[in-house]
Parts: C-alpha cells; structure tokens; sequence
C-alpha cells in the first residue's frame, strides 16, 4: 500500500481526539522544553487571568502551557512542552 492510499485528513482522527482531550490531564506528566523536568501538570505553577492560564515549570519558569480564550475560540500554545503523557486510565467523568 502506498503512502498516498492511507492518507486521509484530520477528520480522520476525530475518535482519537476526542479520546485523548475529554480526559483529565492535571495527572498527566509533561516535560518542560526549557530545562527537560518531568512532572504531573497539576504540578505546574498557575499564572491565572481574566483571559486565561499561562502554566510554568516550578523548575526554570518556563511557560509550558498557554490557554486563551478568545471570542469563538479556546486558543491552546503547548510549545514550552516536550511531550505530554496521559494515563489512559483517567477519564473525565
């Protein structure tokens, strides 16, 4: 099978998305793109506003994760994270 013949669009993933973001990630461990510390999310420093949460590494002070909410929109800046795991024994209930 060729490469051209398994691609399909975004929508595609629709199910897994749906999966991975109706969950509850303060347990779920990120790793900070500025000094390389792993940790559960709930662990990382709130910077709350009006607007929205900027959430850093106790570490370094690194802004790991940016959340905006914005007329019509919920805008997510996640480029301070290496990588996020999340348990896929936790769900939002």
């Amino acid at each position: 099978m060729q490469t051209e013949e398994m691609r399909l669009d975004g929508n595609a993933a629709a199910g897994t998305l749906r999966e991975v973001f109706a969950r509850d990630v303060t347990a779920a461990l990120a790793r900070c793109s500025g000094c390389g510390a792993t940790g559960p999310i709930g662990a990382l420093l709130d910077y709350g506003h009006a607007m929205g949460v900027v959430l850093r590494c106790p570490s370094c002070d690194t802004a790991v994760l940016r959340i905006a909410r914005t007329p019509g929109w919920i805008r997510v800046d996640a480029a301070g994270m290496a990588f996020l795991m999340i348990p896929e024994n936790l769900t939002v209930t």
